[in-house]
């Protein structure tokens, strides 16, 4: 099966979608986002930090649509490529200079790093599992949004071989 990459040649005109969600706050520490029909989810900061502690923080929730955008790349891109796999697992961390957020201008603040362990569930060899990992890198919205922003983003793919 070939794989067909998208170029400024063979696709010339932009194709735009416009995704809205609305987010309020009530002077707190937390924000309501409500998705539409998709439901409602809220963001928050610790209590140690002077949230309530009812959700993640803005920067956990981010790192939740990394992996959760790596995950549907990953699946649109094996599907292009001919992949087989059953599923994967991801396990991420960052770190912060909080100084950035307290006001320290020199300081960025947000994401110093960010940290990806993806386990994928496949039999498929390491070549295969590395194109499909390259393309899935290059098409990815959300880890080209951080990695543009000049954060240091580690992604390490391991393959688990299928159980039975």
């Amino acid at each position: 099966m070939a794989t067909h990459v998208a170029t400024a040649e063979n696709m010339p005109e932009p194709i735009i979608r416009r995704k809205t969600v609305s987010v309020s706050n009530d002077g707190s520490m937390m924000a309501v986002h409500d998705y539409g029909e998709y439901g409602h989810a809220v963001t928050d900061e610790p209590i140690a930090h002077g949230g309530t502690g009812e959700g993640p923080s803005p920067l956990q929730a981010v790192l939740g649509a990394l992996c959760g955008c790596e995950s549907v790349t990953f699946h649109r891109t094996s599907n292009d490529m001919g992949f087989s796999y059953d599923g994967i697992e991801f396990e991420a961390e960052f770190t912060i200079d909080i100084r950035g957020r307290m006001g320290v201008r020199e300081v960025r603040p947000h994401f110093q790093t960010i940290r990806v362990q993806a386990t994928v569930v496949t039999d498929e060899s390491p070549e295969r599992l590395a194109a499909v990992v390259e393309e899935t890198e290059a098409r990815c919205p959300v880890y080209n949004l951080v990695k543009d922003a000049g954060v240091n983003v580690e992604m390490l793919w391991v393959a688990k071989a299928r159980v039975g």
